[in-house]
């Protein structure tokens, strides 16, 4: 299967990844855009800017449409997160969606689940103090949307979880174990 976990920042994403790869022998592990980009020698702003998340939400699209023909590969995160950035970013009046969906869609269809790991009330994982929760919490809200509600009709499978990493994972392998 080719399956994306998915969520805002600081919720165990990567902690889960790490998790799974351990438990799903053959899978591989396609790092998140944002260290890719670093390697490659991307200088990212603090904090992102809006191109920042253009820069990932390409190079996002890219990996997943690169990678169509490979199967037992985990994705940590996909253009959903970066959608997500976008549209809660303080300048996200000149991010154009519309001009986005079609090779988010295409993209995104490629997936066969999307793991979604919300914020959690307590949190999970320990908050730095300069972690703007606003921000946070805005992403979290609008991968909620967009994830359980599919307005854009991606049509994808999304298994939220939640819990303790252990939970976590078991959750997706009772998903994965019901083919």
């Amino acid at each position: 299967m080719r399956i994306a976990v998915t969520g805002s920042h600081r919720v165990g994403k990567s902690t889960l990844i790490d998790l799974l790869g351990k438990r799903l022998k053959g899978y591989r592990f396609a790092e998140e855009p944002y260290f890719l980009l670093e390697e490659e020698g991307y200088e990212f702003a603090s904090p992102p800017s809006l191109e920042d998340f253009l820069a990932q939400l390409r190079f996002s699209v890219e990996l997943l449409e690169g990678e169509k023909r490979s199967q037992n590969i985990l994705f940590d995160r996909c253009p959903l997160d970066f959608l997500g950035y976008l549209q809660t970013h303080e300048d996200a009046d000149s991010f154009d969606l519309e001009e986005w969906l079609p090779q988010v869609r295409s993209a995104v269809e490629t997936l066969d689940l999307i793991v979604f790991v919300p914020i959690e009330e307590p949190d999970r994982i320990r908050l730095p103090a300069h972690t703007d929760r606003e921000s946070r919490a805005a992403v979290d809200e609008t991968l909620t949307r967009m994830l359980l509600d599919d307005p854009f009709e991606l049509g994808v499978e999304v298994l939220p979880i939640q819990g303790t990493g252990a939970a976590r994972v078991t959750q997706v392998l009772e998903r994965l174990a019901r083919g």
